[in-house]
């Protein structure tokens, strides 16, 4: 038989009689997520951190590449990054722009994130209309050459 550890039974209240409801779980994440206004933090970590990117790597990937950008200039995934600078981060085929407002070193959920920065991008493109997709009669096979050519032509390919 396996020893199992037991959970206490009591589970804490999710309101604090110091903060109230609200203020209780964002001063909570704000502590487990060392988050504050004072400090620098790696430009990868805070992109990854207030959900810019959906992983880590895909943040230090990009400032890599060169599509991320502190005030103006290109930098690596290990520059120290502060409240007020501007980072422009091209990434999904959009530009985000954000003013740094609060250094955050671990993940956090979306409601924090959005606090922890000012976005000045301009509005996503519109989604292009994308057309019908051909459709062959059931038991057609596969089309031919010419039948290629002219369905690429048709698609605009």
């Amino acid at each position: 038989m396996r020893n199992r550890r037991r959970r206490p039974t009591s589970r804490t209240s999710p309101t604090s009689p110091t903060t109230g409801p609200k203020l209780g779980s964002m001063a909570a994440a704000e502590t487990h997520a060392g988050t504050g206004d004072q400090g620098t933090v790696r430009a990868d970590v805070w992109i990854w951190s207030v959900r810019l990117t959906k992983t880590r790597s895909q943040a230090a990937s990009a400032c890599r590449a060169g599509h991320v950008r502190v005030n103006g200039e290109r930098v690596k995934p290990a520059y120290a990054i502060k409240p007020g600078d501007e980072i422009r981060l091209r990434h999904a085929e959009r530009e985000r722009v954000v003013v740094l407002t609060r250094v955050v070193r671990k993940r956090v959920g979306a409601p924090v994130a959005v606090q922890c920065y000012v976005d000045n991008s301009p509005p996503p493109p519109p989604r292009e209309f994308a057309g019908p997709v051909a459709v062959r009669e059931r038991g057609a096979g596969r089309p031919t050459k010419r039948e290629r050519r002219v369905l690429d032509e048709l698609q605009g390919h």
